[in-house]
This record gives C-alpha cells, structure tokens and sequence, in this order.
C-alpha cells in the first residue's frame, strides 16, 4: 500500500518541476502576429510562399492502420471509420477538410504551434495566438486556456502540434521569425521605391544660381516650375542652389543606379528559404531542374510538417497514422524509385510480398504464396538483374 501510495506522487521526469520553475507556468505565443499578417497581406512573395506550403500539406489525405495499444490520450473510444471522416471528410459539421487543414498549416508557420479540440465527437481548430498552456510540476502539461475564456481544457481533449524552439518544452516558435529581417528589409525597400518613383524622396532637378537668391525670388521659381510640370511627367521639386555653391555629389537618382531589382530578389530568396520553398518554384520560365526542386520541396518541407500534425494526432487518438504520398503527382518520380528497389527486395527473396505490400501500407494479399520467398533461380538472367527473380521454369 505504501508503495502504491509512493508512486501516485512520483514525478515521471525528476527535473520537471525544475522545467516549469525556469520557463514558466503559463506560456503565451511569442509571434508578433500584426507585423506577420501585415507582411502577409502586403509582401507578394511572404503570401504566394506561405499559400503554397500550406495549400500543400492541406491537399495531403491521411492513411489509417491499426490501433497501437496504450498509445491514445484521448478517453474517447473511436473507430477507425469514424476517425477516417473525421481527418479526411468532415471534421465538424461547419466546415470542411480542405479548410479545417489550412487553418492548423496556416497557425503552424504563424505562430509555430496548432491547436485542435476534440470534444468527443468533432475537431475544432483552436487559433493558436489565442491559447495559453498551463505547465504541469509534476507531469507536463496542466492544461490549455484560450483568451477571454477561463476554462481549463485538458490535455485529453486538445491536441498540441509544436514546430522546433530552441528555449521552450511548451511552444514552438515560427519559422518566420528567421525571416523577419529580411521581410522588414524587404518591406522598407518597397516602400522606399513608393517614394522615391513618387518624386519625394531623391531629388532630381537642381537649379544653380551665381548670385544670390532671396526667399521669395526662390518660392516664385518653384511654384513656376509646379506649374509647368508635374510627377505625372516624371519631374521632381527642385533645388535651388544660389551664390556660387555647386552640387558635388547627389548620389544615385534613378531606379537603375539603386540596384533594387536585385537587392529584391536576394531578400526574396531569403524569405523562401526560411519558409521552405525553392526560390526556382516561384520564378516564371522553363527551368529543366523544376521537378527536382518540387520533389525536394515536398521531401524537406512539406512531408515533414504533415508528418509534424500526423504524429501529434496518432498520439492522441492511439491509430496508426501516414500520409498518402501515392496520390500527390510531385511525389510519383519517387514512388517508381521505391517500387522498383520493392521489386528488387521480393524477387531476390529478401523480403516477401505481403511485407512489400506493408511498408507501402497495402493490405496483406490472401493468396498463400503472398507470404512465402521468392526462391530466385540460380541463373545467369538473376545475377546479372536481381529484379527478376522466381524459379526457373521447367517444361
């Protein structure tokens, strides 16, 4: 009884307590979300790269196997047909997959965390910069509050997706915060050439004078010149240097000369790059590496941040969960790659064809030589290609 007594009250991670003393009880969204809905609504480049990881990941169905005892959190028991409408129909009865999937991708590259509710029966996405989590002493998490709202909801009913941090156990952090000095650069740039095509902030006329000029002789020159022309023809203020002085240095009074073009595209590039994306995938023309670039975006940033909101929810409901590659036409190069090294593996009697059919998550075939070796005939042909493989016939 003592023992029993003992274990109830023992900390499953001695230093937790430690943990949430150092980092915190409660832990609110670190993301700055009106400078990054800003940069989203305003920098091409921020939207289109943004849309399309996230348009992406939502376009990717989820494969579901059998249920992994001790594994759910949830005490909720589900099927795995209920659970199949639920992650790839219908979350709730108010709105649909596509955009149910877009709102937790969309608050992933945000915010760097995503909230889902499960109240037993539907998912709810949770908008992240809204949800505070509560640290637990003794085991991890307490539980999760949302703004306005002082209820306490469980772990047992929310699921927490969590993108990398380097200073937090609780909240991930948004990959976007490497990008913001970039996209604050970029954003200056843009509003700067706004200006400066605008005729206010460069000048580009200057008018000299040998002798001196007062106040008002100056003020008639230029409300003459505003009349005669205007920004519409491309004609800024003038200055008016009068007594002599001479203009030594202006610096750079066209577009040309500020090199904006490529001051953009090096900062373009950056802000993909911290997003995920090819910068090659957003430029227009005929590129021959254009598909190794769209299969090495879905390999390195796409598959792993569905992955990312596929493990957290196998964790919670306790199924066995993948994404189906087979049906994204990105991901077909590599499908044909893995079937031919399958075939190499069946036929040189490596592995058998119902194990072939598992790891790419097809049911087992109920033909009884599906789960036997192929024995592969001891011949010039399977030596020299291992992908044909059998016994050799007899007559």
């Amino acid at each position: 009884m003592a023992n029993w007594f003992n274990n109830l009250f023992t900390k499953a991670n001695p230093v937790q307590e430690d943990i949430v003393r150092s980092e915190g009880e409660s832990h609110y969204t670190t993301t700055n979300i009106t400078s990054v809905a800003k940069a989203f609504q305003t920098i091409e480049v921020v939207n289109r790269g943004i849309n399309l990881v996230v348009d992406s990941c939502a376009d990717i169905n989820v494969d579901i196997k059998q249920k992994i005892s001790g594994l759910a959190v949830t005490k909720v028991d589900i099927r795995p047909a209920k659970l199949d409408k639920l992650l790839n129909y219908l979350p709730n009865e108010y709105i649909d997959i596509n955009t149910f999937r877009r709102n937790i991708y969309m608050d992933l590259l945000v915010d760097g965390n995503a909230f889902i509710y499960f109240d037993g029966a539907n998912l709810y996405n949770l908008p992240a910069h809204s949800v505070e989590i509560i640290a637990d002493k003794r085991t991890f998490v307490k539980g999760y509050k949302y703004l306005g709202d002082n209820n306490l909801l469980l772990p047992t009913e929310v699921i927490h997706i969590r993108d990398n941090s380097v200073n937090s156990v609780y909240r991930g952090k948004s990959r976007l915060l490497s990008a913001m000095q970039s996209i604050n650069a970029l954003n200056n740039l843009v509003e700067y050439q706004s200006n400066f095509l605008a005729g206010g902030t460069v000048p580009g006329i200057v008018l000299t004078s040998e002798n001196p000029l007062n106040e008002k002789t100056k003020e008639r020159i230029r409300a003459q010149w505003k009349r005669q022309y205007n920004i519409k023809t491309n004609a800024r203020n003038p200055i008016i240097l009068d007594g002599g002085f001479k203009l030594d240095f202006l610096g750079a009074t066209t577009i040309k000369e500020l090199d904006f073009e490529a001051s953009v595209t090096i900062l373009e590039e950056k802000i993909l790059e911290a997003i995920g994306v090819p910068p090659v995938l957003l430029r227009s023309g005929n590129n021959a590496n254009i598909r190794p670039n769209i299969s090495l975006f879905y390999i390195t940033s796409v598959i792993p941040l569905v992955n990312k909101v596929n493990y957290a929810i196998e964790r919670f409901f306790g199924y066995d969960l993948k994404c189906i590659t087979s049906e994204v036409e990105a991901m077909k190069p590599e499908l044909r790659e893995q079937a031919n090294y399958l075939s190499t593996l069946v036929n040189s009697g490596i592995m058998t064809r119902n194990e072939a059919r598992e790891l790419i998550r097809l049911p087992n075939s109920d033909q009884p030589f599906a789960s036997d070796l192929v024995l592969p005939a001891n011949v010039a042909g399977s030596n020299v290609d291992p992908s044909v493989g059998g016994a050799p016939t007899t007559n």
